[in-house]
């Protein structure tokens, strides 16, 4: 057997790899697309519910972690404060001793609705420490103040809060345990294609995706931003747990979602607007402008869901929960497969060049990997229809055209995410380290409007 003859069976073998995970991975994205649509079709023969008012008015507790936050933390709690002035709230604010800039940023905000955390253990430790170590806070002027809190509400230090966010956590934490809000990235017109793929992907998993998942009883993974929990369900996990979120997890927020849904705890992904054909009350935010930054938030994400989760959360629940929680978990079997994929496309291109070259016949793909390309050309086709329709949806048809190109930036990032996942959790499990690996935050100087 010749050279030529080994490329191509190499190209076909890793192209059938690829075409059979690419009709795995399709068929299950049809499934959510058609129950969506499904949903779509009967909630227009329903009518939508008021919006809601809170029978009882409480305090909401908004619980921000800070490290080497300076750039941001100002204008995040000059915009709050304009925000949510007349609501019964109060910003706790987490710093490091060894971060002056931040903690410094956070007393000149000042208002007597801030209060700043100075943890005893310098800098970074994880997220979840700084939030335990707020919650901490937060209980103790409970017992000093006698006035005790209804809700935590999280929030990041880049987070663009909506004025009518705190009034509907008020109202809905009186029937739901958690509540998450949508989080809109917002667009970066210097940073298209690599901050712009976080539009394309959020439009769908907030825009779909939660809402299906809801829909068939699955459990609802907080996004960490723009939720509320009720305080007796964070006390709850503290007593079983001996704090509320778990410093030996690399992504607390969506481990919290689902951890409350073992203890019975009820959750609700809401999309709702104080006007009709308004906005949806939402989190905005600028997400990583560059390759480098995009690449470690997104192995982050791998490392905490699709490798330790499968560790720490298992396969509980029916079939509707172990659906979900393998979605959760593909992005590294998906990385896989577009590196498939993308070579087997390099070296047929080759075997093309150099067939035209020297007169070589290719030999046709089987029947079979004929087939299944067909197929994943139609499923490719009809997934970036969808695409282009939910982020046209949300920001318009121009920015839903620059979504179909951006899906080459959004693989290349996931597969570059997956090789640093493997290795981070790697470390990870011989270590024993959870340290917070946090990415620069830009906040928007020209707010977006409500």
């Amino acid at each position: 057997m010749d050279l030529l003859a080994v490329a191509e069976l190499i190209v076909r073998e890793t192209l059938l790899f690829a075409a059979c995970g690419f009709l795995l991975l399709g068929t299950s994205d049809l499934a959510v697309d058609l129950i969506w649509i499904g949903l779509r079709l009967k909630r227009r023969r329903e009518a939508l519910p008021p919006f809601p008012a809170a029978e009882q008015p409480g305090r909401l507790a908004i619980f921000v972690p800070a490290w080497d936050e300076a750039a941001v933390i100002g204008p995040m709690l000059a915009h709050a404060h304009a925000a949510f002035a007349g609501a019964d709230h109060v910003l706790y604010v987490g710093c490091y001793p060894n971060d002056p800039a931040t903690i410094a940023a956070v007393r000149a905000a000042g208002g007597e609705r801030v209060r700043l955390v100075i943890g005893p253990a310098p800098g970074p430790t994880s997220k979840a420490d700084c939030l335990n170590r707020i919650w901490e806070q937060m209980i103790e002027e409970e017992a000093a103040n006698g006035v005790r809190c209804k809700a935590v509400v999280l929030h990041d230090a880049e987070d663009v809060v909506h004025r009518d966010e705190l009034p509907l956590f008020d109202a809905l934490v009186e029937r739901f345990d958690l509540v998450q809000l949508p989080v809109v990235p917002l667009i970066d017109p210097g940073s298209r294609f690599v901050g712009g793929h976080y539009v394309d992907e959020f439009a769908e998993a907030h825009g779909k995706e939660l809402v299906v998942r809801q829909a068939i009883g699955a459990s609802l993974p907080s996004a960490g931003v723009g939720c509320a929990i009720r305080r007796d369900a964070l006390a709850a996990l503290a007593a079983a747990r001996g704090s509320p979120f778990d410093t030996d997890s690399l992504t607390e927020d969506y481990e919290l979602g689902l951890r409350l849904e073992t203890m019975g705890r009820r959750a609700a992904f809401v999309r709702v607007s104080p006007q009709a054909g308004g906005a949806a009350i939402a989190t905005r935010e600028h997400f990583p402008a560059t390759l480098a930054a995009a690449v470690a938030q997104k192995s982050r994400w791998m490392a905490g869901i699709a490798l330790a989760g499968w560790d720490r959360l298992g396969w509980d629940g029916g079939l509707a929960e172990r659906w979900m929680r393998l979605r959760d978990r593909q992005s590294l079997l998906a990385a896989l497969v577009l590196g498939a994929a993308y070579l087997a496309l390099v070296l047929h291109v080759l075997l093309i060049g150099i067939a035209a070259l020297t007169g070589h016949a290719l030999e046709p793909f089987p029947p079979l990997l004929t087939l299944l390309l067909a197929i994943n050309s139609g499923l490719l086709l009809w997934r970036l229809a969808m695409r282009f329709g939910f982020v046209a949806r949300a920001y318009g048809w121009r920015e839903g055209l620059r979504a179909l190109p951006r899906t080459v930036t959004a693989n290349l990032i996931a597969m570059m995410a997956a090789r640093r996942a493997l290795v981070r959790y790697a470390f990870m499990r011989r270590t024993g380290a959870f340290t917070w690996d946090k990415t620069a935050h830009a906040f928007p100087r020209h707010l977006p409007a409500e």
